[in-house]
């Protein structure tokens, strides 16, 4: 086969290129199920057995697609992958899924089964030969009823409770690397810059001068909580997860609390922009409790009592010195 230097149609592929597509593609999905199961063995293991058995589904399609080519075409298949074919369907990269929560992961496999379904059924539309299109179709059923294998696998190594157990440790992994940390950011960027931005709103009555201390005060603490979290936890003992995935999700909730009253000091009225950042105020402080309600259990009027008694308190001195 000549050397590819551009993307195909696949409307121009023989006969053979499309089952070396094919192949390749198997063989590509079977290796990203297999990334699946090494990433939540340890966290989720009966998920990772569905994903062993999805993985040795796709090796066994690899399988027939082989014996069809070395019947048809001999045993040199061309070297023809996914990327050399213009409009055909792509697979995220392995490392972007690393970062992906298990629901995620179950919705991306679903994704791979439709888009082979779709891929098989246009190949089989497309050649004359019996023994190929007989192949390629029985592939787009199997692709089509994975829903059905998939089910099939979990009944044997994801019942009930085990998945109930499965989802509620991905909610808990969810809520100790990205809620708790952002929630104690945003709570941070929200109270402690109330002070001394509105101080220097009333002190000066100067839009400009009060958002530039609003903005130096948001990025420092978002900067420094973000550092904070991170070097305080590498997550190894208390499960909490990546010290940089903390770190990013509380350094920029600190910095976006913060900024939530800083910007409206972009408006050069003085009194238009403070009764907007009141306003904005107030719907963080909310904001703040219904996160606390809805992801850490508080009930909801101890969480309305802590955080509006403590902004109102924050918010009250930076007036008072701003205003003495």
């Amino acid at each position: 086969m000549r050397f590819i230097t551009q993307r195909r149609r696949f409307s121009d592929l023989s006969d053979q290129e499309v089952l070396a597509l094919a192949i390749s593609s198997e063989e590509d999905d079977a290796q990203i199920y297999r990334t699946y199961a090494a990433r939540l063995r340890e966290e989720y293991p009966s998920t990772a057995a569905v994903f062993e058995g999805m993985a040795e589904e796709e090796d066994n399609h690899r399988a027939q697609l082989i014996a069809l080519h070395r019947e048809r075409f001999g045993e040199t298949i061309p070297l023809i992958r996914r990327e050399h074919v213009a409009g055909y369907y792509a697979r995220r990269p392995v490392w972007l899924v690393e970062n992906l929560g298990l629901e995620r992961i179950r919705a991306e496999a679903e994704g791979m089964e439709r888009d082979a379904e779709r891929f098989y059924t246009m190949a089989a539309q497309r050649t004359s030969d019996a023994a190929t299109r007989d192949l390629l179709g029985r592939l787009a059923q199997a692709e089509a009823g994975h829903q059905n294998t998939a089910a099939d696998l979990e009944k044997t190594h994801l019942d009930g409770e085990a998945k109930e157990d499965e989802d509620a440790s991905a909610h808990r992994q969810f809520v100790l690397t990205y809620v708790q940390p952002g929630l104690a950011g945003l709570m941070d960027g929200s109270v402690s810059t109330l002070a001394p931005i509105f101080a220097t709103a009333f002190a000066t009555q100067d839009t400009h001068t009060t958002f530039l201390v609003g903005l130096a005060a948001s990025v420092g603490a978002g900067i420094s909580m973000g550092f904070t979290e991170a070097a305080s936890d590498d997550g190894q003992l208390s499960g909490r997860g990546s010290p940089a995935k903390r770190g990013f999700a509380s350094g920029i909730m600190t910095a976006v609390g913060g900024l939530g009253h800083a910007l409206p000091y972009l408006i050069p009225h003085f009194w238009t922009a403070t009764i907007t950042a009141f306003f904005v105020v107030f719907v963080e402080l909310w904001a703040i409790v219904w996160i606390q309600n809805r992801y850490m259990d508080t009930p909801f009027m101890r969480a309305a009592f802590q955080v509006v008694l403590g902004g109102a308190l924050v918010f009250a001195a930076g007036v008072l010195i701003g205003g003495g």
